[in-house]
């Protein structure tokens, strides 16, 4: 795969993770209500997520509140909350910056290397994009898994994990796995260039012993 078809597949599977991203930030599916056990619900089916809890009624009416208050939420929403505003601003910016440093757009053609170095900072963006994802999913994971087990939390209040949770370990993955060939792009470029200059430098060191066998030649001659 060419240095320009790398740095264009990076940049969608990149690009495609900070959607999905973005779409698990906003879903309520974070985490939904449990069926295991003898008292199950059928009537009603609880969904939360980072700015809102939903309730699915049976008859297929959903209703939906806002979190009231940011102090009164538990300590692994907010945090959760925090990294993934953070990993979209971080996925925002690193689709600015990786565009300007991509090899099939226009801006500072006239300088490759440092062309590839901002596509470089693009794709280090877009990693820790994907993983502030990771650590607020993984994060909102464990919680949920630790009350699902804990033996003082009732039956008919356990919670399993939400479609949330799943898109979001799955745009971590696109975003590092696009960030990551984006960062592929700067090495070679800069090598080239190296192995350019050590190979004119030889050929630079030899003229001035030219030039002195050259005129010893002459005085032999007069």
């Amino acid at each position: 795969m060419g240095g320009g078809a790398r740095e264009l597949a990076g940049y969608l599977a990149a690009l495609g993770g900070w959607v999905a991203a973005l779409a698990a930030a906003a879903l309520p599916q974070w985490r939904q209500s449990s069926y295991a056990g003898d008292a199950i619900i059928t009537a009603v089916g609880l969904h939360e997520g980072l700015w809102m809890s939903c309730a699915a009624q049976s008859t297929g009416q959903v209703q939906c509140r806002l979190h009231d208050s940011l102090l009164s939420l538990d300590v692994h929403i907010q945090t959760s909350r925090a990294l993934m505003v953070i990993s979209l601003l971080l996925g925002f910016f690193g689709i600015i910056v990786s565009v300007v440093g991509m090899k099939c757009t226009k801006v500072g053609e006239e300088d490759p290397i440092t062309k590839s170095r901002i596509a470089v900072a693009g794709g280090v963006l877009f990693i820790l994009c994907g993983l502030c994802t990771l650590a607020a999913v993984s994060l909102y994971a464990t919680q949920v898994t630790y009350e699902f087990f804990s033996a003082s939390t009732p039956i008919n209040a356990r919670y399993e994990f939400g479609s949330a949770l799943f898109v979001g370990w799955g745009a971590a993955s696109l975003t590092v796995l696009g960030g990551s060939l984006l960062c592929c792009s700067c090495p070679a470029k800069e090598r080239q260039g190296q192995q350019y200059y050590r190979q004119s430098q030889p050929s630079t060191a030899r003229e001035p012993h030219v030039k002195i066998s050259s005129a010893i030649r002459g005085e032999q001659c007069l």
